[in-house]
């Protein structure tokens, strides 16, 4: 007797189970490809207790004949390919056949389906793999399928889910992520009697991505778009000020099919290294398109992982991608601005001061010091040291504030038209044809232009347009400015020379990181020569770096080199910029006057990437004119 025998197709199914259902998120994700290979436009998803006692998942797709759903629960049973060669051009989310028999073998199976035109549906009941019981009834066009008590005959493997909580979030993440993939299909998740996810479907992705996300994510969001020969991305990622804590929420979408990619998830890093904290990701859904043939799913039963033809080629792309949408197209501040995350409001009550008309105003002592004609730069240094130029009532405060505004937008309004002028000259004197040349009024509101209003605790500027206000953290905004300008300088940051060298004094190893990494010091503009064992003469600083901050800035240098593993030398220079620009930036606590305030807005538009500064605190937050109103609770009042 041989002691070698060929398994049941009962048994078969449960060991395939092991690899295909995992937990009740890979019942959900298999069932839903399944609708939507079946051409659904409406699916809607229910679960109960995380997945664990029921889920029905209903479409109106296409359907099945009696004698297809009679097939369709065999082991490799499949309508989407015929042979071996059609796996190089699949274009289905599922092929293998295993799904609905696996699923069957664990739970409580039941699938009521019907096609167009047919009289009656199928309806198949399959309780823990035993044979099927199949009879005709009434039911709506589609396929409904329910799972009851799943892993109820697997006790071992059901004892290693999570809690309900925890799976049902497995579920909601995979919804998720296929709607995403397919925003021309209307989704709707109900989880324990609740409505969790919906969706349009109308085929708009930023539509989809606001449903499931809300409004701040969808204001955040930058286009991704790309095209080159055979290859395109498209999609959506967010500000670098709009971050999570996981990877949970990129989803990367290969010809409509949903994988993981360590080569796209680097390539997005790699773009964003300088913008963000290093445990932060941004939100991104990057829809990858290309040929069928460069590419292979046949990998893993689930289909999560993808192998393609030439995979240094898609991470290029895809950084390029992402690095041309997060560089701003113009240098308008407003377009980079960070939407403020659910502010809350509070109120507080303070004592009202009463002065009899009778009595004279009192007079500070400070303000008679600065005289008649003092006028105060920050709203700090008028808060603080008041002038002594009369009262006005508010009415006039405000015809002389409307009054001011009018003016700056008029003269900005005349530069516009002045340099239009005279390139429309330039363009009739070139062109015979051009007979006259008339003026172009630009209007305000398309002038972009930030004015600073003041500082707050000396740290932050506020700024506003006609669209908003805005709240520019000025050390990160200038620490921004400073690493871009010296991460352009590729041969060698410009550097100062000290009159009176410094004499630095270090310890064994932090000597021994200063002579290995000398010619790194010498391109950052800090030139060190040996004084001794462990001294160094320090003669040149580079040139945007107070002298004084110079050593403090070298020994951070020195401590982040020493932390640092198995690190690039890019990596090493970016970590040394950062330090650099972190101690060379304007600090909190600085009062600046308002034409400071207008340089460092300039130059922060003017920047490659103004979102965050090197270390990933956001430089500029927004709050748009329907944020002010609902805040001040004006909404509704027609007021």
């Amino acid at each position: 007797m041989t002691n070698i025998h060929v398994l049941d197709d009962n048994t078969i199914n449960k060991i395939a189970a092991g690899e295909v259902v995992e937990r009740p998120a890979s019942v959900i994700k298999e069932l839903i490809e399944n609708a939507m290979d079946a051409g659904a436009t409406r699916i809607e998803v229910e679960i109960m207790a995380g997945g664990t006692s029921f889920m029905r998942v209903t479409d109106n797709g296409k359907g099945m004949s009696k004698e297809d759903a009679s097939v369709a629960i065999l082991r490799h049973a499949t309508s989407k390919i015929q042979e071996v060669s059609d796996l190089n051009t699949i274009s289905t989310m599922g092929f293998r056949g295993e799904a609905l028999p696996t699923i069957a073998s664990v739970s409580r199976f039941t699938m009521l389906t019907r096609e167009q035109g047919a009289d009656l549906g199928t309806r198949v009941d399959i309780s823990g793999g035993k044979a099927p019981d199949i009879i005709e009834m009434g039911c709506n066009v589609g396929t409904t399928i329910k799972v009851e008590d799943l892993f109820f005959n697997t006790p071992a493997r059901k004892k290693f889910l999570k809690t309900n909580h925890t799976e049902g979030g497995k579920i909601n993440d995979f919804i998720v992520k296929l709607a995403l993939s397919r925003p021309d299909i209307a989704f709707q998740f109900i989880n324990n009697n609740k409505t969790a996810v919906v969706t349009p479907g109308n085929g708009n992705l930023f539509d989809t991505v606001q449903a499931i996300y809300g409004g701040q994510v969808a204001d955040s969001l930058l286009t991704l778009n790309l095209e080159d020969e055979g290859l395109r991305i498209s999609g959506f990622i967010t500000k670098p000020s709009m971050l999570k804590s996981s990877r949970n929420w990129q989803t990367y979408i290969v010809n409509g099919r949903i994988i993981q990619n360590r080569a796209i998830a680097k390539a997005i890093d790699n773009a964003y290294r300088s913008l963000i904290p290093k445990s932060g990701y941004p939100f991104t859904v990057l829809r990858i398109e290309v040929p069928q043939r460069t590419i292979d799913v046949n990998v893993h039963p689930q289909k999560s992982e993808m192998k393609f033809e030439d995979e240094s080629r898609i991470f290029k792309a895809v950084y390029k991608s992402v690095l041309d949408a997060i560089r701003p197209s113009s240098g308008n501040l407003t377009e980079v601005a960070a939407v403020v995350e659910k502010p809350k409001v509070e109120y507080s009550m303070e004592p009202m001061q009463f002065v009899p008309a009778s009595s004279p105003a009192p007079q500070p002592v400070s303000a008679a010091a600065h005289g008649n004609g003092y006028q105060p730069k920050t709203i700090y240094e008028a808060v603080s040291r008041p002038s002594v130029k009369p009262a006005v009532s508010f009415a006039e405060a405000q015809a002389q504030l409307q009054q001011e505004r009018q003016i700056h937008y008029q003269q900005q309004e005349t530069r516009e038209q002045v340099a239009d002028n005279q390139q429309q000259e330039v363009d009739a004197a070139a062109d015979p044809s051009v007979k006259e040349v008339s003026g172009y009024e630009v209007p305000a509101e398309n002038t972009g232009r930030m004015i600073p209003i003041g500082q707050v605790d000396l740290t932050y500027i506020i700024a506003q347009d006609l669209k908003g206000l805005y709240i520019i953290d000025q050390h990160a905004a200038h620490e921004r400015i400073l690493f871009d300008k010296l991460s352009a300088m590729a041969d060698g940051i410009p550097s100062q020379q000290l009159l009176v060298h410094q004499l630095l004094t270090f310890d064994r190893k932090e000597a021994a990181l200063v002579e290995d990494n000398k010619e790194l010091f010498a391109k950052l503009g800090f030139h060190m020569e040996a004084a001794g064992d462990f001294d160094y003469r320090l003669m040149e600083v580079p040139a945007d770096v107070p002298v004084n901050e110079a050593e403090d800035i070298i020994r951070e240098i020195l401590t982040d080199l020493g932390n640092m593993h198995e690190t690039s030398a890019k990596e090493i220079r970016q970590a040394c910029l950062a330090t650099t620009a972190c101690r060379a930036a304007i600090k909190a606590g600085e009062e600046l006057n308002m034409r400071q305030m207008e340089i460092l807005l300039d130059e922060l538009a003017n920047t490659a990437f103004p979102y965050t500064c090197p270390h990933g605190r956001p430089t500029i937050l927004k709050f748009s004119s329907e944020d002010l109103a609902k805040m001040f609770k004006r909404t509704g009042f027609g007021f």
